[in-house]
């Protein structure tokens, strides 16, 4: 699978023809006699080949007159893979829209955290996806506003200002261009049962994260789990919980891993923030990787090769706050998983935002670089030299001097990050993986990855490592993970 797939009719037939779901996000269907476009899988019928077209977003099938097809609901395909693994504009502009950039600050502000005109952004989306920031915007819009029409009992007004329209006739007019269907006939559609209510807590409700197969939950939600900040994150009843600090407000949510879903359960203080809040719960569990590209490179070694048999899908487990994971990856330099997470809880508790969590344990959000670079330094029980690092990095941060956001360029930030004082090789490419998400970030210095290594009969020198991880790109972040788990360390193991 590769960019621009929607121009290679032949394979956008035998995909549909097969009901491939592997190919879901990849590509559209737009049936040229229905008018209606569907995913690849779609259950029903294909069409005659002469009768397809393929378009390379949603967005693109509304603006050429398609609806979506109400079978298999293309809207809530799993997101293209490309935009997580891909540095360049269109990427980086993907990446800042599922973030509700456009919605929050316009095309211009778009195109301001890109570093380029409007016009440049405009131009480019258009020439790869055959819609432009708005559009891809309205019909990320229009996915909100069904999940919350289906899913909770909110009247119609609220969910319309939380989906991010500016209007009640906006949202009416967008409902019904794109499924065809009113928001009350959309809602009419869900039987009883399956209709969630919005539950005593304002703002709360339950959806499903789909991903494509297959998914490993053990690492990645063993990673969470076990480096979990007391107060901001926990293992609690087969989920994993954490505080969010949101545009609009503040969110609690739970993450439950399940056979073909994510379950998430989501509160949140102001629902403006629900489209965010998703696209960064996707972001934190890797949900859109393509798992069938990453481990048939990976197979090709035949060390890793019986380590993807044994346990395929592996995720890179990443995060909600690119800033909060920094300052945690710089508290963790040369401690052990615990005392990191002493270190951090204590700035939580000293400097956290209070959060109410009438379920669970959860007390703070994780304080802002705003917040810690008012600390005084003395209070940070930690070595000199390491008070800089953090200090040094909390400033940067908090007077946007560094930008680790979704649409920082990867090759940039870890320069920028290297020359920071005691930012070694280590530090800056553990934040490339989890917090710039480089799927292709390496840690050869890593005593981890360094075992593992020796274990395996691979060079365990970090050059020699490197050099024999050449055939593993552009995937080597994932080879990471299958490295780790050769390991009994807790963040290989789902909790129990």
């Amino acid at each position: 699978m590769q960019k621009g797939m929607h121009t290679d009719t032949e394979r956008c037939v035998r995909a549909v023809q097969s009901k491939d779901a592997r190919f879901d996000g990849w590509f559209f269907t737009a049936v040229l006699t229905t008018r209606i476009y569907c995913r690849p899988s779609c259950p029903v019928v294909p069409p005659k080949p002469g009768n397809m077209t393929f378009y390379p977003s949603a967005a693109a099938c509304q603006q050429a007159g398609f609806r979506a097809c109400k079978r298999c609901r293309p809207d809530t395909s799993p997101g293209s893979p490309e935009w997580n693994e891909r540095a360049d504009l269109v990427a980086r502009a993907m990446r800042l829209i599922a973030d509700g950039v456009v919605d929050r600050e316009g095309v211009p502000g778009l195109a301001a955290r890109l570093g380029y005109s409007t016009r440049q952004v405009e131009r480019q989306l258009l020439a790869e996806l055959g819609a432009g920031p708005l559009a891809l915007a309205r019909a990320q819009r229009a996915q909100t506003a069904r999940l919350l029409i289906e899913t909770t009992a909110l009247p119609m007004a609220e969910i319309a200002f939380a989906a991010g329209f500016s209007s009640i006739r906006a949202f009416n007019d967008t409902v019904r261009e794109v499924f065809a269907l009113s928001p009350s006939e959309l809602r009419a559609r869900v039987p009883r049962r399956a209709a969630g209510q919005v539950s005593g807590t304002a703002g709360s409700l339950t959806l499903r994260l789909p991903f494509r197969a297959p998914l490993n939950p053990d690492n990645l939600f063993g990673h969470l789990a076990a480096t979990a900040v007391p107060g901001v994150e926990e293992w609690r009843d087969g989920a994993y919980r954490r505080t969010l600090r949101l545009p609009y407000g503040h969110g609690v949510v739970a993450l439950s891993p399940n056979p073909d879903h994510v379950a998430c359960r989501l509160t949140l203080s102001d629902l403006r923030d629900l489209t965010v809040a998703i696209s960064r719960c996707r972001r934190l569990l890797d949900l859109d990787a393509d798992p069938v590209a990453i481990d048939d490179q990976l197979r090709t070694d035949p060390v890793l090769a019986p380590l993807v048999a044994k346990a395929p899908g592996r995720r890179v487990p990443r995060t909600v706050d690119e800033a909060e994971f920094a300052v945690r990856a710089v508290l963790g330099q040369q401690v052990s998983t615990a005392a990191a997470r002493t270190h951090a809880a204590r700035l939580v508790a000293a400097h956290g935002d209070p959060v109410d969590d009438p379920e669970g344990g959860l007390t703070h959000l994780f304080p802002s670089p705003e917040q810690l670079a008012r600390l005084d330094p003395e209070s940070l029980a930690m070595p000199r030299t390491r008070r800089t690092t953090f200090t040094t990095l909390v400033g940067q941060l908090a007077d946007g001097a560094l930008n680790l956001g979704v649409e920082s360029d990867w090759t940039e930030t870890r320069a920028r990050l290297l020359a920071l004082p005691g930012f070694g090789p280590w530090t800056a490419d553990v934040i490339a993986m989890r917090a710039l998400g480089d799927p292709d970030a390496f840690l050869p210095t890593d005593l981890g990855i360094r075992k593992a290594a020796q274990e395996l009969g691979l060079p365990s020198t970090p050059a020699a490592l490197t050099a024999r991880a050449a055939a593993w790109r552009p995937w080597r972040a994932y080879a990471v993970q299958y490295l780790w788990a050769t390991d009994s360390h807790p963040i290989n193991f789902l909790p129990v």
